[in-house]
């Protein structure tokens, strides 16, 4: 008799544990598929929203890192996709800057790097003026910072294409060229995507 005692809350104790485990378990599932079904739910209001740019894949890939952060939200949209840009303009004006001090380029090759530098220049300050236009975006005059935005980055893009025209029909390397285009055509896509989802954004 003592023996069956001293099973009997053994069980009693051993079952209480399989069936916290077994809770444990299944909310774990359910939080997991609760989070899964989150970021499904992000991940197609980003491709939505890209469907509506220039550049539709270019948009999805470069934003769909940031689903947990962007969610559904239409300003944290643009600002990311102003954010990447911006990332990327700075990463193109230092490559830019690198190759313009390599050894062999001809005084051609040297002025047309020069002036395409200074468009970078010019279109990272405007990707700023956006992005901290962004980030302060309240009050009654929303339309107003929006409207200031959208000349930003069409003077952004401007800029990027004035890089870009400066290579064409000249005499300068192929491999510098091409090197270049793909650079700045990187970031003048990304400049693009980001006017698209400003022009789309809704402020009220």
């Amino acid at each position: 008799m003592a023996s069956n005692n001293i099973r009997s809350p053994l069980s009693y104790h051993f079952l209480m544990i399989n069936l916290l485990i077994l809770l444990f378990i299944s909310l774990l599932h359910t939080a997991l598929a609760t989070t899964s079904s989150s970021q499904t739910d992000n991940a197609n209001y980003i491709e939505i929203a890209c469907n509506s740019t220039t550049y539709p894949q270019e948009c999805y890939k470069s934003l769909l890192p940031y689903t947990s952060k962007i969610k559904a939200n239409p300003q944290k949209l643009c600002r990311t996709s102003l954010s990447i840009t911006l990332k990327a303009a700075k990463n193109a004006s230092s490559t830019v800057s690198n190759i313009l001090k390599q050894k062999g380029l001809t005084r051609l090759e040297a002025a047309i790097m020069k002036d395409c530098i200074v468009n970078i220049k010019d279109s990272l300050a405007e990707l700023m003026q956006s992005l901290d236009a962004m980030d302060h975006l309240s009050g009654l005059d929303k339309e107003f910072q929006i409207d200031n935005i959208k000349t930003w980055l069409s003077a952004a893009l401007t800029d990027e294409n004035t890089c870009m025209d400066g290579f064409e029909g000249e005499v300068i390397s192929t491999i510098v060229k091409q090197k270049i285009r793909n650079i700045v055509l990187k970031i003048a896509r990304l400049t693009s995507n980001s006017l698209s989802l400003i022009n789309s954004f809704t402020y009220y």
